[in-house]
């Protein structure tokens, strides 16, 4: 049995090994911050972030204050049990968690939802992807990203789903592990939220579930890291509004990025074929 025990544990290492060389190569975990470099130097995307800013604002600093001033002090004493010292860091950082899930669930469902969805169509525009937003809305013609926004063919994004709260909750108690149980929340939360943040993505491109569930399970380690960064940057209190925003920002320039690549390969392809065929002809 211990032997199997050992064996068990060698494959889940091997696994996570694995796992985190594939996220480190894909370099997906950059683009949260890539998008908040691209959100300061492109002043057209900040349009439908300043026009939601008041009500989003306020609603993120209510929610906060209310979670810190009413269940700060008794998840500190409850997990005090099992991290000592530590309790009052990780307390914090629960608080932060759910407080960011309660602000990204009213939100995003009555303030920013086509407001991220037009940040992410403008950014793609702005990386020349008129063609991929043509699927999803009409786009008017001018040199604002925001302003050739016309009207949309489809919401991707969906009201908040019960599974994902209850999946939430389910992942609470890992936090009564000092240390790592906070690191295993926050990337069981990363895992769900990278996926998330293609939403768009994946309905531009016409992807039915079972091929999105198929693109995003070969890509899983890049979408894990991307999420855990972008959970990461949510948390923070009362700019978690703002880190939305350049998330969004930051999907939307991976997206344009893996549509130059599809792009270029076939192009490559057709390229390397065509000199193959010149070659062959020489040597006849």
């Amino acid at each position: 049995m211990s032997e199997k025990v050992k064996e068990t544990a060698r494959e889940e290492v091997e696994k996570l090994r694995a796992l985190t060389v594939d996220a480190a190569r894909s370099t997906a975990y950059l683009y949260p911050l890539k998008g908040i470099a691209y959100f300061f130097t492109h002043r057209s995307l900040w349009k439908p972030l300043t026009a939601k800013l008041a009500p989003t604002m306020t609603l993120g600093v209510g929610v906060t204050t209310f979670m810190f001033a009413v269940t700060y002090l008794p998840q500190a004493a409850f997990l005090a049990i099992f991290n000592g010292p530590l309790a009052a860091l990780t307390s914090i950082l629960l608080v932060l968690s759910e407080s960011s899930t309660i602000f990204t669930v009213l939100s995003k469902n009555f303030f920013i939802e086509e407001a991220l969805l037009d940040t992410f169509d403008g950014t793609l525009l702005t990386r020349s992807q008129t063609e991929l937003v043509s699927q999803g809305r009409d786009v008017k013609a001018g040199s604002d990203p925001i302003g050739k926004l016309g009207k949309l063919a489809k919401k991707p994004f969906a009201r908040f789903a019960p599974k994902a709260i209850i999946r939430y909750f389910m992942y609470l108690p890992l936090n009564f592990i000092p240390v790592i149980g906070t690191a295993l929340f926050i990337i069981l939360q990363g895992r769900r939220t990278g996926p998330v943040a293609h939403t768009r993505y994946f309905q531009l491109k016409g992807m039915s579930a079972s091929q999105k569930d198929k693109y995003v399970e070969d890509r899983k380690a890049a979408y894990t890291s991307f999420g855990v960064v972008a959970t990461l940057l949510e948390m923070v209190p009362f700019a978690g509004i703002f880190f939305s925003f350049t998330n969004t920002v930051g999907a939307a320039l991976w997206a344009a990025d893996l549509e130059q690549r599809s792009n270029t390969a076939p192009s490559l392809r057709a390229q390397a074929a065509a000199a193959e065929g010149q070659s062959t002809g020489v040597q006849r």
